[in-house]
C-alpha cells in the first residue's frame, strides 16, 4: 500500500459488511485512523477484528440522531477532527407501486435520506478545510428497476444533496461527492432475493447479464474509488457523481 491516508481521521458508517467493510480495510491499510459504525454489536466487533489496525467500532443506527451525537462525541474526544467521512449506511427492499407500505417507506428514507442528512450535518463541526465527504449513491438513482422505486428515489435524493451542499459549504473547502456503485456482490444485494442460494445466484446472474462488462462488481472495486475520493488525488473534484458500475448506467 501507499499510505495515501497516513495521518487522516476517517469515519465510515455501515462498515460491518460489503462495501463499507471493504473500504474500511482499504483505508486502514492506507494508514487512516478509523471509526466505523454498525447497528449490531456482535457483527461490529467482528468487523473491527477483521479490519485490524487503528480502528474503533461504535454501535450506532444512522437514522437515530442520538446515536449520531454519541458517535461524534467519541470522535471529538479521541481525535478532535474528521478528515474523511464516508456516509455508507443504508439499505432498501423490493415493493412495486400498489404494494408499498408506510413502514417500508419510512425505513428506506430513514436510513438513506434522513440518516445521510444528519450524519453529515452533525459532523460539520469536526470537518476542516480540505476534508472529504463521500455519499453512497446507486445506479438505481438514475435508472428504472421494477419494484425498487422507493430505494431509487432515496438514492436520487443523495445525488441532489451533494450538488446543493457544495454550495452551502463553498467557503469551507469541504469536498462532497457521490459514489454510485452498480450491482455489487454484497450480502445486502443477494438477500434481496431471499435466503435461497439458488435464487441469490439467479439474481447475480441476471444482473451480470445487464452489465456491459459482463459481471457484477466486487466490494474491493468500490473501495478503490472511495480511496481516490478520500485522498488528495481528487483534490479538485466536488459535487460529482462517480459511477463504479461496469457501464450499466451509461447504456
Amino acid at each position: 500500500m501507499t499510505n495515501r491516508l497516513n495521518g487522516k481521521i476517517a469515519v465510515i458508517t455501515g462498515a460491518t459488511s460489503g462495501i463499507g467493510l471493504a473500504t474500511a480495510k482499504r483505508f486502514a491499510a492506507e494508514g487512516a485512523r478509523l471509526f466505523i459504525t454498525g447497528r449490531r454489536k456482535e457483527v461490529l466487533d467482528a468487523a473491527v477484528a477483521e479490519i485490524g489496525g487503528d480502528v474503533t467500532g461504535i454501535q450506532a443506527d444512522s437514522a437515530k440522531l442520538a446515536d449520531l451525537d454519541r458517535l461524534y462525541v467519541q470522535v471529538k474526544a479521541e481525535t478532535g477532527r474528521i478528515d474523511v467521512l464516508f456516509v455508507n449506511a443504508g439499505g432498501g427492499s423490493f415493493a412495486p407501486i400498489g404494494a408499498i407500505t408506510e413502514e417500508q417507506y419510512d425505513d428506506t428514507f430513514g436510513r438513506n435520506v434522513k440518516g445521510v442528512l444528519f450524519t453529515v450535518q452533525k459532523a460539520l463541526p469536526l470537518l476542516g478545510h480540505g476534508s472529504s465527504v463521500i455519499l453512497t449513491g446507486s445506479t438505481a438513482g438514475v435508472s428504472g428497476t421494477p419494484a425498487f422505486s422507493v430505494y431509487a428515489a432515496s438514492k436520487a435524493a443523495i445525488r441532489n444533496f451533494s450538488r446543493n451542499w457544495i454550495l452551502d459549504l463553498k467557503d469551507r473547502g469541504i469536498r462532497i461527492n457521490t459514489l454510485s456503485p452498480g450491482p455489487t456482490e454484497t450480502t445486502g444485494l443477494v438477500e434481496l432475493a431471499g435466503q435461497d442460494k439458488a435464487q441469490q445466484q439467479g439474481l447475480l446472474d441476471y444482473l451480470a447479464s445487464q452489465v456491459p462488462l459482463g459481471r457484477v462488481g466486487r466490494p474491493e472495486e468500490i473501495a478503490a474509488t472511495a480511496l481516490f475520493l478520500a485522498s488528495e488525488d481528487s483534490s479538485f473534484i466536488t459535487g460529482a457523481e462517480i459511477f463504479v458500475d461496469g457501464g450499466i448506467a451509461q447504456v
